[in-house]
């Protein structure tokens, strides 16, 4: 079933702009759904749907004459006297796209709206290429709200910050198979636990095979499916560049290569510590989170607690900035939000835990502080999934 991502209240404003919309993301988080969908809300009937990944579709843009590219648009069905919708999927197969939809924008005010695998260096064409006429959208992995919508389960509402004993047993269920499987959607449609592992497996693949292999030039691409799996294994702790450089055998900066073109590529996210000193932000070690907790869980042998943080951490961050704070004597907030709000996980939340977070949160100026419970606790101030 296609269910409206969160994301499309964000996109939604600015489809009658002149700027380009540009899609990006991890393979297999639904990004050419997403696409149909938009499609689909556009009221005009002057709109073109191609995928680039079809060969025949890319010779449509692979002109000397920009003119030309729009005679194509035209025989295809595109009319002149109404303006026009242009939706490309997996635009990363042509590599001169960037400016033919510069030059279509800025001559004919046609309206693309863009998807595409998050190549590292397709990121990098559109923001050379497109300056001043594009809007970026990153599409990730299900959160746990869009994930309830395509279970068909019923969405938490405000009124439910607080929760109860029975409302926790309502979304429990829930929350284990999310915890366990993730929210790739592909994943999550599948009715077995077979064929979810078997779903799994072929997304690390595609994106190993496809991503790694295929769109990048590194010459060693096995160092970098090597540090795949040592990154998840150590999902929710600090990212140690000299130990991995050394258990991989590479240089320091080699390895800061690889984790550049990981983390451009959506495969994970490293969070920076939480401080007014911009100079101790860049000297401090990062966080590293993996994009969803199915793999994390497929792939490796970390505990429920750095599960289930990892699963709390892509739940936040959303289109919000999430730092971490930690003091020399080691004190740590898990989550730091905007700057404002202190986040600390828990897989069984407890008293002394909120007492702790609230006082290290007021200390650095942070009046909001959530306790973020794995289990249910009788305790308020306390989120869950479902409430966050």
């Amino acid at each position: 079933m296609v269910i409206e991502r969160d994301i499309y209240k964000l996109i939604a404003p600015v489809l009658q702009s002149p700027e380009a919309v540009v899609i990006t993301g991890m393979r297999r988080v639904g990004k050419t759904t997403l696409l149909n969908y938009i499609y689909e809300q556009i009221p005009s009937q002057n709109k073109l749907y191609l995928d680039l990944e079809n060969p025949r579709n890319q010779l449509f843009f692979q002109e000397v004459d920009y003119n030309a590219v729009k005679k194509n648009l035209e025989l295809l069905g595109l009319q002149k006297d109404s303006r026009a919708y242009v939706f490309l999927d997996e635009i990363q197969w042509v590599k001169q796209l960037p400016s033919v939809v510069k030059y279509l924008i800025d001559t004919y005010q046609i309206k693309f709206i863009l998807s595409g695998s998050s190549s590292f260096y397709l990121k990098n064409q559109f923001s050379e290429s497109l300056s001043g006429r594009k809007f970026i959208f990153e599409l990730y992995p299900l959160n746990f709200t869009e994930f309830l919508r395509i279970q068909q389960a019923p969405e938490p509402q405000e009124e439910h910050r607080q929760a109860s004993p029975a409302l926790y047993a309502t979304y429990k269920s829930y929350m284990d198979e999310y915890l366990k499987y993730g929210g790739f959607p592909g994943v999550v449609v599948k009715t077995t636990d077979a064929e979810k592992r078997a779903a799994l497996d072929d997304i690390f693949t595609s994106y190993y095979q496809l991503e790694v292999l295929q769109f990048s030039d590194f010459r060693k691409s096995h160092k970098i499916r090597d540090l795949l799996f040592l990154l998840m294994e150590r999902t929710g702790a600090k990212f140690d560049a000299q130990k991995l450089a050394s258990v991989l055998g590479v240089a320091r900066q080699t390895l800061m290569e690889y984790m550049a073109f990981l983390e451009g590529t959506y495969f994970l996210k490293v969070i920076k510590p939480h401080t007014v000193n911009k100079d101790v932000e860049i000297r401090k070690s990062g966080k590293i989170y993996i994009c969803d907790p199915g793999l994390v869980r497929q792939f490796s042998q970390v505990d429920e607690g750095a599960l289930f943080e990892n699963a709390v951490f892509w739940n936040l961050q959303r289109a919000e900035k999430v730092q971490y704070y930690q003091r020399k004597n080691g004190a740590e907030i898990d989550f730091v939000v905007n700057g404002d709000r202190a986040y600390e996980v828990k897989l069984h939340a407890s008293r002394e835990d909120f007492n702790k977070l609230q006082n290290l949160a007021r200390n650095i100026g942070i009046e909001s502080a959530s306790i973020v419970s794995r289990e249910y606790v009788s305790m308020q101030d306390v989120l869950y999934l479902f409430n966050l």
